[in-house]
């Protein structure tokens, strides 16, 4: 009989998905102001590390797009600068804001510069990236401009590689999936 209930709790704990969400967390903006990402609930996100030096920095257009379209039928960009990819992002969070602003008129919301891989890895990354804590996806961030798209209810839906245009036919049927579910 243990041997059973022993048995039972460990295939329940197997296959229950982990309860965090992106909502656990708290960054901080450009501006160096705390967030909650809860703030975001029933939103659908995408997630995006960022960097202004970088051969696929030029996406920002088409994510400021993507985001200026969708924005109102729930869509929120957060973009992370990260300098983890040959110092592509070396900039202060002021430099990068001006940078977004004035090259790529960045109107979604831009955080504070993180570290998305290594031994300093921001615990959303660790989230996003680990299968372990978000039930979906083991995902290493491999460069800049990595996106991953988060379902209404925090949890993660996939990851997009780097290179990846967010009008491609694999995100964005996702992403306006997402935002009707």
């Amino acid at each position: 009989m243990k041997l059973i209930l022993t048995s039972i709790l460990a295939i329940f704990f197997l296959v229950t998905p982990p309860t965090k969400t992106v909502y656990d967390f708290t960054v901080k903006d450009i501006d160096g102001k705390d967030v909650s990402l809860s703030t975001y609930k029933n939103k659908v996100l995408l997630i995006v590390n960022v960097a202004s030096l970088c051969g696929n920095t030029p996406q920002y257009k088409d994510i400021q797009a993507l985001y200026a379209k969708y924005k109102d039928k729930g869509l929120v960009v957060l973009g992370f600068p990260a300098n983890n990819f040959m110092s592509q992002e070396p900039g202060s969070d002021k430099e990068i804001k001006q940078f977004c602003t004035k090259e790529y008129a960045v109107t979604f919301p831009m955080f504070s510069k993180i570290s998305v891989k290594g031994k300093e890895i921001a615990p959303l990354y660790t989230f996003l990236t680990k299968k372990a804590e978000n039930g979906v996806v083991d995902a290493d961030v491999k460069w800049n401009f990595q996106k991953f798209l988060i379902s209404k209810n925090g949890t993660v839906i996939q990851s997009v590689a780097p290179g990846t245009s967010v009008n491609d036919p694999s995100v964005l049927p996702a992403i306006e999936k997402a935002l009707t579910e």
